[in-house]
């Protein structure tokens, strides 16, 4: 891999949006406004990509479709943290063979992190014919010029660099809806957990200048946002790439928080080992910096943790917890725990049960553990059961639940300041909103105070949600 991160410079951003121009031109001559349809998966990060490709798609004077059958454009962007998240994507890249069918001139392309990894690529351009266009994360910023090669070009393309990753500034962004932001503060991973394939699709953690961060979250203020989420693979590495004495993620939290505006600040993710008690203190005193944090600690064994290059103990992990519950008692602790990580026994298992004991997370991701071709993990003795593994999962998951539903019974009574974000899919309550914790609020009201802050009376709960009714 060539490890030097590149910084794309305004003039190649600008021949990108030539390219767009061009393909603007040649839609404009159509009939009727071609359409496109782009299919997300996976993590945060992969949604903020997904609005850069609608903006440059939006660019290039394409409308916008969910159904795969009337669109002119299909994007898949995809996700490689789990295997079951790629078999899905097959599956339905599988049954695109029937609209193309249909149409056959349509462009389907693969992006994301899948499309990074060589033994996807490979099966891609063998298995799946139909497929035009295929993508990694580092080409995503040459997204119209690789477009325009397909309009003019006969051919598929792949184009999947090996390389450190870059830093593109400029790219036009297509949010969905005005209530909720993402904005990417850095790419990247250097932690090399054994289990994660992230690093080597990803490339190298690259910051972003604070400048250009600060620019886009006052605009996004300007405009009315509330809850503006900073996104990183590990946010607390912010800054460390860029050489600037006292720039780190703490100070960019602090100079978030100063922007005028009535929002919201979240981030997503921090890791246990580069998590500080400044960042805690910075979180208490900034009055927007929502009081929930996301902190991974995936195995509750100190033997497992050092397998998973995790770098961090139990102990360490604890003391963290206590340390932001002594600065923030009512923060909302929600993490990820894997289960059956190769070599787990069932007694080092009950070391991550009582983790949760100890700490009462207010909701947890659990996944069963899932290889990753191309990581340590994958090769490791794994000679637990699934049957075990499965029975493991369920002992966590109902833990889990009953603690949560203790969590959120504890809410009923209590009136809380919530953001009304969108409309509800539940027939008796029409509006959702979330806490500043980030709990899940069904209540009914007035369509018009979507994007509002509301007061909130607590009158019931569940294990994943509270009912509330307008004080």
């Amino acid at each position: 891999m060539n490890q030097k991160t590149t910084r794309i410079s305004p003039e190649e951003i600008a021949r990108q949006k030539d390219f767009c121009a061009q393909i603007h031109a040649m839609n404009a001559a159509l009939p009727a406004q071609p359409l496109a349809y782009v299919d997300t998966y996976g993590c945060q990060q992969n949604e903020a990509d997904s609005e850069r490709l609608r903006g440059y798609l939006s660019e290039m004077g394409y409308g916008f479709t969910g159904d795969e059958n009337a669109a002119d454009v299909i994007i898949l962007n995809t996700c490689a943290i789990r295997e079951h998240a790629e078999q899905r994507v097959f599956g339905n890249l599988g049954a695109l063979v029937h609209a193309k069918r249909n149409h056959p001139g349509q462009i389907i392309c693969v992006c994301g992190c899948m499309a990074q990894e060589k033994h996807v690529s490979e099966r891609i351009k063998q298995s799946f014919r139909h497929v035009d266009l295929v993508f990694g994360p580092h080409a995503l910023w040459r997204f119209p010029e690789l477009l325009w090669r397909i309009h003019t070009r006969r051919g598929r393309i792949f184009d999947t660099p090996d390389e450190a990753g870059s830093i593109a500034e400029g790219i036009p962004v297509r949010r969905e809806g005005k209530v909720k932001a993402w904005v990417s503060i850095m790419y990247g991973c250097n932690n090399f957990c054994s289990y994660c394939i992230v690093p080597y699709v990803r490339g190298r953690e690259r910051s972003r200048q604070p400048e250009d961060i600060l620019s886009e979250v006052r605009a996004l203020a300007a405009e009315g946002y509330k809850d503006i989420t900073l996104l990183g693979q590990n946010v607390n590495s912010y800054g460390k790439d860029l050489g600037r004495e006292g720039v780190d993620f703490a100070w960019l939290l602090e100079q978030v928080n100063a922007v005028p505006g009535d929002f919201l600040i979240r981030f997503m993710t921090s890791h246990p080992k580069d998590a500080s008690e400044r960042l805690f203190d910075v979180m208490a005193k900034c009055e927007k910096v929502a009081p929930h944090l996301h902190l991974p600690f995936q195995a509750g064994n100190d033997r497992v943790l050092k397998a998973m290059n995790r770098g961090y103990t139990r102990e360490h992990y604890l003391g963290l917890i206590a340390a932001l519950r002594q600065r923030i008692p009512d923060i909302v602790l929600t993490s990820d725990i894997i289960v059956g990580f190769p070599g787990e026994t069932t007694e080092e298992f009950e070391d991550t049960l009582k983790v949760l004991e100890a700490v009462r997370f207010d909701a947890l991701f659990t996944f069963i553990y899932s290889p990753r071709e191309g990581t340590p993990a994958a090769k490791m003795p794994d000679p637990m059961s699934k049957e075990e593994k499965a029975a493991n999962f369920q002992r966590l998951v109902d833990l889990q639940n009953a603690i949560s539903a203790e969590k959120q019974a504890a809410y009923v009574g209590k009136t809380m300041r919530c953001l009304v974000d969108v409309l509800s899919d539940d027939p008796r309550h029409n509006l959702n909103a979330r806490t500043a914790g980030g709990r899940l609020v069904h209540f009914s009201g007035d369509e018009s105070l979507l994007g509002q802050y509301v007061d909130l009376k607590i009158t019931d709960s569940s294990t994943w949600a509270l009912f509330g009714e307008l004080a």
